[in-house]
Order: C-alpha cells, then structure tokens, then sequence
C-alpha cells in the first residue's frame, strides 16, 4: 500500500439513504469533515465499486460501499507557539486539556495563531494525528472560543479514530455548568430540537426543521438571584448546542452575546465585572480511552470569573 495515503471503506448507513454523498459519507467517517469529504470527491478520491465519483451532490443509497483515498496531509504550516496549558491528562495516544475561555480551537480566518492548535503543536512536539487535516491536527472536537473547560485532543491516528466513533455514537459523556438567566420550569428536563445554520443570518445556529438532531439534558445545581447554575448533558455534541437550546426554553445563558439578551441589574453586574462572554463551562469529560480500552473521567472546577460571577448572584 502507498505509504504516502490512507485507505477508508465507508458504508451508507440506512437513515442516510437519499442524502447527500458527501453529507451521508461525513455521518459515516466522523474522523473527516464534511468539508474535508467534499475536496476528496472533488478531487477523485473516492470511488464505489472501483469507480470513481466526482459529486458531492449525488444521492447516496443506503449500503452503499465507498472507499476514501486520504493522502497523507502536507507538513503544517501552523506555527508552534509557546502557549501555556493546563493539562488535565496525557499520555502517548492523547491529550486532555482545560482550556481557559478566550482560546481559539484551530487557525481560521482571523485567527491564523495564537490558538489551541499552535500551542499543542509546541507541547507535543509535532506528535498530534493528521486525520483532521493540515489546519486541524490532533483536534477531534472543539468547545466555543468564549467557553471554557474540557476537551480532548489525539496525538495518533488511531487513537482519533477510535475518539472520533464515540463522539459520533453519543457515548462521550459531556456535562456542562452554565449560569442562565430566571429559574428553569421544571427543574430538570431536556430539549430534544434539531440546530442548523440558522436560514435567516449563517453565523448563527438555529432550531431548524430537518437540521441535525441535538438533545441536550439539564438539571438545576443551584437557584439564585434571578438566575440558575445548571448542568447540561450532551447527548449529542452540535455547534453552539448548550447555548441555542436553553435560549429557546427562555433560558439563555448570561453573558451570551449571540443568544442572550442580558438586561437590566444583571447586565449591570456583567458590565461592572467585566463578564463578556457566556457563562458557560466544560466541567466533566468521560470516554473509553481509544487504545487501552480504560474509562477515563475528568473533573473541572469553574474558572475563576464564573466562580465571580456565582457568588455575586447568590441568593
């Protein structure tokens, strides 16, 4: 085999008969991007019974085989920064870090350094796995740049394949602290609605009919002055997910300077401790490690101006 390529056989699952081919190949190789998949089919790379497809638009049928040539991505042109972390955990496959708000995941359009990435292409070395591509090494998923907390990165290929199928088979158990505005009726309870780009402004996330599913749980922690410290589980993990359900449930999270409309007292004491982001936090980080097969549990207090913030709204 080519050593310079990477060979993935892919089968449509039944509910993504009819859509998409590179919609329904992305729902079957969590490890790459639907992005990502559309280049490759673009570019030939993946084929159906020894012939080659060309478009990404094509209906897929459920059962269907395809095998994805991947080559091997070109050297990172990110640039190894020296960035402190606060490394939760890590070992040969993988590394677990808390990451404070403020952190950009990955290089983007303006933000090129200065992120997660460059910084763990500093602490690792330049041992991180390149399934993501050149722009994404090592990076399986990706807490918003305003949150903080918990997220795990792969050093090896392997071990991102083996996160990538537990992350998309829902068994990564994610819970999230979040301050919301007003008091949670019931106390507990889940929002099971599906997020899409939102038809209406495409930087935004929105309930949207035929978007992909998203369920998330919440429980109350503690009542407070016209707020609530919740906790949110993650059934599923979609974009800014935590954020637009509550908010939809009249909930939004303080802070939130895309779906919240913090008002008032509250807004005052934002503004006076200089609290400009959602309050929200990746407080607990569980799964299978990808290699040895051991469960791994992580714990992360809140950061110190959510902490602020809790104890002035305390009641």
């Amino acid at each position: 085999m080519d050593r310079g390529v990477s060979i993935i056989e892919a089968r449509i699952a039944p509910d993504a008969d009819g859509w998409r081919l590179d919609r329904a190949l992305a729902d079957a190789v969590p490890t790459l991007s639907r992005e990502r998949l559309k280049v490759l089919i673009n570019s030939g790379a993946v084929a159906r019974d020894g012939e080659l497809t060309r478009d990404p638009a094509k209906r897929a049928a459920a059962g269907d085989c395809f095998v994805v040539t991947v080559p091997k991505p070109a050297p990172a042109h990110n640039e190894a920064q020296d960035i402190p972390l606060t490394v939760a955990y890590e070992d040969d496959h993988l590394i677990v870090i808390d990451k404070p708000a403020g952190l950009v995941v990955h290089p983007a359009a303006g933000n090129l350094d200065g992120t997660l990435v460059n910084a763990l292409l500093h602490h690792c070395g330049g041992s991180l796995s390149g399934i993501g591509g050149v722009a994404r090494p090592g990076i399986v998923h990706r807490i918003d740049k305003d949150t903080s907390g918990l997220m795990v990165a792969a050093k090896t290929d392997r071990a991102h394949v083996g996160l990538a199928r537990q992350f998309a088979d829902h068994s990564i158990d994610r819970r999230y602290r979040a301050i919301v505005g007003g008091v949670p009726r019931p106390a507990s309870g889940s929002v099971d609605a599906p997020l899409a780009r939102s038809p209406q402004n495409r930087k935004k996330i929105a309930i949207v009919a035929g978007g992909k599913r998203a369920v998330t749980h919440y429980s109350t922690v503690e009542k407070l002055d016209g707020a609530t410290l919740v906790e949110c589980r993650l059934e599923t993990g979609r974009t800014h997910q935590v954020r637009v359900h509550m908010a939809s449930i009249g909930h939004a999270l303080l802070g939130d300077p895309v779906y919240g409309r913090t008002k008032g007292s509250q807004k005052a004491l934002l503004d006076r401790l200089g609290f400009h982001r959602q309050a929200l936090h990746a407080a607990h980080l569980g799964f299978i490690h990808p290699i040895n097969s051991l469960a791994l549990a992580f714990e992360s207090t809140m950061p110190a101006d959510m902490q602020e913030l809790f104890s002035q709204l305390g009641v």
